[in-house]
């Protein structure tokens, strides 16, 4: 007989724990930073609605769902939207609806799953590509592959390269960089970015900037925050910071000086940062979705991931299938104008915690989807 039950991840007992590592462990799909017990605990210091599904069978952990419980039953990814894998890690093939059901949750809405047993898959509403940065041999090798498939645009890079080691100063690689002073420095920089772009100004709400704040502190174990910047002189120009566990690094934060634009720092920057990881000993750089124009060049490996919403059996999910079948109706399960919409109040949904900074976030989007939109014609 299955059975549901949901605690705090800050109450995870040490053989659920274990269970949870040994599930991760199991499946080289889950092998991020973000689908295991260590990123769960970490926003549950944050956040109060931070919960964690556990299915057994027999008393045996069989099934683990780090998630947010919003009102009226409703999940959202655990530390969304930083969260951009996320997924039901599960020993067994668990009915995704039944699940939902026992742990008293009327749907969970996903927008990076992960789920390589496609438990998921009647739920879909479409599929996103992530780019990965993962190296076999070394990190020479992985470079001269770059180059290979394209040799042009990586002279370019050199150029640029050696453009701002010339007229800036001698360009180095920081990493792990521990400066508080460049970790607020990245933070303003991306706030700035998402300000001009008219983006979600994701770092607004405060409990991420303390998630942030509070991994970055997090200096040693095999799960921790870790910055990577790149210097000109002594000016930061660029930088990665993000959090990693083992050999994988996952970054959230990419951020740049402004005033050096016409440099492409960022370009620069990934070249040297793949150059570091073998000292940082990481095997896995893990840029996520998005942003494909930036990270394609070089990422060698890609994965997908999925955006939908499962509901739960029976009488509960009732209504919100049929809020999934008006979306559908208006075409925003398709991509388009629509579809951007809703991944922007997804995203407002999921980070914003109160009914004004909810009506605030909408505001902004909705004066800045003209700006929006003439760039992505542009």
């Amino acid at each position: 007989m299955l059975r549901a039950e949901t605690v705090n991840p800050n109450d995870l007992s040490p053989s659920d724990e274990s269970a949870w590592r040994a599930l991760c462990a199991a499946e080289p799909a889950y092998a991020s930073p973000l689908l295991g017990p260590d990123f769960a605990r970490a926003v549950a210091e944050v956040r109060a609605d931070a919960r964690v599904a556990i299915w057994r069978r027999h008393d045996r952990a069989v099934g683990f769902l780090p998630h947010h419980r919003r009102p009226r039953a409703f999940a959202r990814p655990i530390g969304a939207p930083l969260s951009d894998f996320h997924a039901l890690v599960a020993s067994e093939d668990l009915n995704v609806g039944e699940a939902l059901a026992l742990a008293d949750l009327r749907a969970f809405r996903f927008t990076g799953l992960v789920d390589p047993q496609r438990r998921f898959e009647s739920a879909l509403g479409g599929l996103k590509e992530a780019h990965v940065i993962a190296l076999q041999g070394s990190a020479d090798e992985y470079l001269e592959a770059l180059r290979a498939q394209s040799a042009k645009r990586f002279k370019n890079y050199r150029r640029l390269d050696h453009k701002l080691d010339r007229e800036i100063g001698p360009l180095r690689i920081v990493a792990p960089d521990q400066s508080r002073a460049a970790f607020d420095t990245l933070l303003a920089w991306k706030a700035d970015q998402l300000a001009r772009t008219g983006a979600q100004d994701f770092l607004r709400p405060a409990w991420t900037g303390q998630l942030l704040s509070n991994l970055f502190e997090l200096k040693t174990g095999d799960f921790r925050g870790l910055m990577i910047n790149l210097y000109a002189g002594d000016r930061l120009v660029a930088g990665h910071f993000g959090v990693r566990l083992g050999t994988t690094y996952h970054p959230w934060i990419a951020s740049l000086d402004p005033e050096l634009a016409a440099w492409s720092p960022g370009q620069v920057f990934l070249p040297r940062a793949i150059a570091a990881m073998p000292g940082l000993d990481l095997r896995t750089y893990d840029l996520g979705p998005g942003h494909d124009h930036y990270k394609r060049p070089f990422a060698l490996d890609t994965r997908s991931v999925a955006e939908g919403t499962a509901r739960a059996d029976g009488r509960a999910g009732l209504t919100v299938q049929a809020s999934e079948w008006a979306w559908a109706m208006v075409g925003a399960d398709r991509g388009g104008p629509l579809h951007r919409v809703r991944t922007r109040l997804d995203s407002i949904a999921a980070v914003e915690l109160s009914l004004l900074g909810r009506a605030r976030s909408v505001a902004v989007a909705a004066l800045s989807r003209p700006r929006r939109a003439a760039e992505d014609a542009h």
